[in-house]
């Protein structure tokens, strides 16, 4: 067996053991490195090098800003502000207040681009509604934990990011966020039909209108918290600052509304946001510098080449490769943790893909799309989890109750994989106007 041969094999045998033996991926990541540089002699300082190099990007910082801006938002009341402004619209008809999760998912999915912060902040809302209504308590969290998967895809998302960075830099931030609005709408459209369809069938009632005394407190209070999504997308897609820039804009912004507008915390709660917001920064951080270290290694040993060549091997036609990937990656998204998975699986799959001539724009939305249905997907469903955790209702029932709509979001997923221009449309009229 060849020295490469032999460093893939540790590289992947000591990967899966610390995984099994339930270290956190960042060790797993860090010590099946170490192991394979070890065997091939580098030295680790230069692992060590790796890890910091990794870190050391402008871009990188727009990470902690949009994480403190959704945090700020989670805290307020501001998913209830937006719950209230789709039940303006979509609240009146049979199974309003499915419908009216599915929205304000959406709607604040532009605020905080997290499935977890949508699924929290709206479904400590909505899960309890929908209960006291009549919902069942496993279709409550099935509409819930399926309507925050529209977080990941919706700009402004982090996960975009990520895949920017473990892309090298080389696909544009604001094309990738423009990419994402098209499938999340499309997304949104297929969940509530489906909600619809199953409300009607279980006979849920219809949903309570706005009165109308209050529509124009609902509109006002509506546009201020979207603001802050406008504010975002239209800085960076107009060009006057950077998504990083736009970060940092939106946690002045959301600080203003929740603890000046609106009062809805006192200001002492804002250490225990900031504490909050560090415990994450600090573990996505951590994992951003062990997946450059692990990405370094995986080219060291020629991975990247071989898994194209393996892919170029059974076709060369991008559809079936991407059809392949797609399974590969609805699987690996069951017992791994999304944010991984971008860090790892893209500089193995993004050279197989460019090489084949997909948009690395398309092929990002299409990878997101799909490992974000990974978070509502048992054994590692960390969204499901949250649902279920409010619903108070075991992962059994409220996986069986989300089978219809994985099936529509995976309809979604290939909708989108094997039309380009869904995805492409948007982010070329950017390239038009510029």
């Amino acid at each position: 067996m060849s020295e490469t041969a032999v460093a893939v094999l540790i590289l992947c045998v000591s990967f899966v053991l610390l995984l099994v033996f339930r270290f956190p991926i960042a060790l797993a990541l860090v010590g099946s490195t170490l192991a394979t540089a070890a065997y091939l002699g580098v030295p680790w300082i230069v692992v060590g090098q790796r890890m910091i190099q990794g870190l050391n990007s402008y871009t990188l910082l727009a990470i902690p800003f949009f994480i403190l801006a959704g945090q700020i938002m989670s805290e307020g009341g501001l998913a209830l502000r937006l719950v209230r402004l789709a039940q303006l619209f979509v609240g009146r008809v049979r199974g309003g207040l499915a419908l009216v999760n599915c929205v304000a998912c959406m709607l604040f999915g532009n605020l905080s681009g997290s499935a977890a912060a949508d699924a929290s902040s709206v479904g400590s809302v909505m899960i309890p509604a929908m209960k006291r209504k009549g919902y069942d308590a496993d279709y409550a969290v099935a509409v819930t934990t399926s309507a925050a998967i529209q977080g990941v895809v919706m700009p402004p998302s982090h996960n975009m990011i990520l895949y920017s960075l473990a892309a090298g830099g080389a696909v544009a931030i604001p094309a990738l966020f423009m990419g994402g609005i098209v499938p999340c709408l499309i997304l949104l459209a297929a969940l509530m039909i489906t909600s619809y369809v199953i409300a009607r069938k279980r006979g849920y009632a219809s949903g309570e209108t706005i009165p109308r005394a209050e529509i124009p407190r609902v509109l006002l209070d509506g546009v201020l918290v979207m603001m802050t999504g406008v504010i975002i997308l239209g800085g960076i897609f107009t060009g006057w600052f950077t998504a990083t820039e736009a970060g940092a804009i939106a946690c002045a912004y959301a600080f203003i509304l929740t603890f000046i507008v609106y009062r809805d915390v006192p200001l002492s709660r804002m250490w225990t946001i900031l504490r909050k917001t560090l415990r994450t920064v600090s573990m996505v951080l951590f994992l951003i510098a062990a997946s450059d270290a692990f990405a370094w290694i995986l080219t060291y040993v020629k991975i990247p080449a071989m898994v194209t060549e393996l892919f170029l091997s059974v076709s060369d036609n991008p559809y079936v490769v991407l059809f392949m990937i797609n399974i590969l990656l609805l699987l690996l998204g069951a017992p791994l943790d999304m944010a991984p998975l971008i860090l790892i699986m893209t500089p193995i799959l993004y050279p197989v893909m460019t090489s084949m001539g997909v948009d690395p724009v398309h092929f990002g939305v299409v990878m997101i799309l799909n490992l974000g249905i990974g978070l509502i997907t048992p054994p590692v469903g960390t969204v499901l989890f949250v649902g279920c955790a409010i619903g108070r209702v075991s992962v059994e029932r409220a996986t069986r109750a989300s089978w219809p709509f994985f099936v529509v979001m995976v309809g979604v997923l290939f909708l989108i994989t094997f039309v380009p221009e869904l995805v492409l449309w948007l982010p070329g009229l950017l390239k038009a106007g510029s």
